[in-house]
C-alpha cells in the first residue's frame, strides 16, 4: 500500500513525544537490513545499496543479513566497504541464518554448524562489526523443563566453541529472541549463564515473543546481557500507529537497563512500504531524543 507524502508527514507529526530525552550519546541508530528485504528480493535494491539507504534515513549503523548478500567474496566485501566509506556508515553486526542448527542433538551437526559460522565471524571482523547475531535453533522441540535443559546444553556446547573462535577476532556472538526456545527469555538467560563468556550476549527484539509472554518483562530480562537492541516495528494500527506494544513504555525499559549502543530499526509491517516504515521509525526515535 502506497500513501502520499502529505499523509505520511502528517502521520509522523502526530507521533508521541517523549517526556525526557535519553542521556546524550548513550544510544545511536542503526538499520536492520531485513527492513528492506522485500526490495532486495524483488530486485529493486541490493546489499550494496544498503549503506546508501541507511544514510538517506539518518541511520549511521548497518545491521546486515547474510541471506541478502549476493556473494561473500573478497572483491564483493571490498566493494561493500567502499560503499560504507562513501556514505559514512558503520557496520554494526551481521544477522546469520541458514548456517546449521547450533542446538542440534547430533554433535557432528553442531560442529558443522559452528564451522559454517566461522566465515561470517571473519567477514564481520573485516567489515568492522562488533558482533554476529546467531540462532539457538534445534532439531528437537522441547516440551518439558528437562527437555529445555537438554537443548540448552546442546546450545551451550556450540556457543562456547563459536565464542572461542570469535574471541580471536574481537567479535561477540549474540542471541536474538528469534522464535522457538529463544523466544523464552528465561531460557535465553539460562544459556547466558551456562556459556558465561564475555563475548556472548543478547540482541533483544521488541517483537518475536508469543502472545502469552510479557514483552516488557522479557526485554528487561534480555537487556541485562544485551550487546545490541532491535526496534522491531509494524505500524499496522489506525493512522499507522504501533499496536503490538507501547513504544514509550518499551523505550523506558531500554533506558532503565544498563544497555548503551545502537538501537536497530527493523520494520516488518506491510501497511506502509518498507522505506515509509523506516522513515516513520526513525522519526519516532528522533522525537524520543535519539
Amino acid at each position: 500500500m502506497q500513501i502520499s507524502r502529505r499523509t505520511l508527514l502528517s502521520t509522523l507529526a502526530a507521533a508521541p513525544l517523549a517526556g525526557a530525552a535519553p542521556t546524550p550519546g548513550r544510544f545511536r541508530v542503526s538499520l536492520a537490513e531485513w527492513s528492506i528485504h522485500r526490495l532486495i528480493q524483488q530486485g529493486k535494491a541490493t546489499n550494496l545499496d544498503f549503506p546508501r539507504i541507511a544514510r538517506e534515513n539518518d541511520c549511521e549503523g548497518l545491521e546486515f543479513v547474510n541471506t541478502l548478500w549476493a556473494s561473500p567474496t573478497a572483491g564483493y566485501i571490498a566493494r561493500l566497504k567502499r560503499r560504507m566509506a562513501e556514505t559514512n556508515t558503520k557496520a554494526v553486526l551481521i544477522m546469520v541464518d541458514d548456517e546449521g542448527q547450533l542446538g542440534h542433538s547430533d554433535p557432528s551437526e553442531r560442529r558443522k554448524a559452528v564451522k559454517n559460522h566461522h566465515k561470517w565471524v571473519d567477514i564481520a571482523a573485516e567489515l568492522g562489526c562488533h558482533a554476529i547475531r546467531t540462532n539457538m535453533h534445534s532439531n528437537v522441540t522441547p516440551k518439558t523443563p528437562a527437555e529445555n535443559e537438554t537443548v540448552l546444553n546442546y546450545c551451550a556446547d556450540s556457543f562456547r566453541q563459536l565464542c572461542e573462535y570469535a574471541r580471536q577476532a574481537s567479535i561477540s556472538i549474540l542471541i536474538e529472541n528469534h522464535w522457538g526456545l529463544s523466544s523464552d527469555p528465561d531460557a535465553v538467560v539460562a544459556l547466558m549463564k551456562k556459556v558465561d563468556l564475555p563475548n556472548f550476549g543478547t540482541l533483544p527484539d521488541f517483537g518475536n515473543f508469543p502472545p502469552e509472554v510479557d514483552k516488557y518483562q522479557a526485554v528487561a530480562k534480555l537487556a541485562a546481557y544485551a550487546k545490541g537492541m532491535s526496534y522491531k516495528c509494524y505500524f499496522d494500527g489506525p493512522d499507522f500507529s504501533e499496536t503490538r506494544y507501547d513504544f514509550q513504555k518499551m523505550m523506558k525499559v531500554v533506558e532503565d537497563s544498563k544497555y548503551s549502543g545502537y538501537i536497530g530499526i527493523e520494520y516488518e509491517g506491510d501497511k506502509l512500504s518498507e522505506l515509509e516504515g523506516i522513515a516513520r521509525a526513525r522519526k519516532m526515535l528522533r522525537e524520543y531524543g535519539i
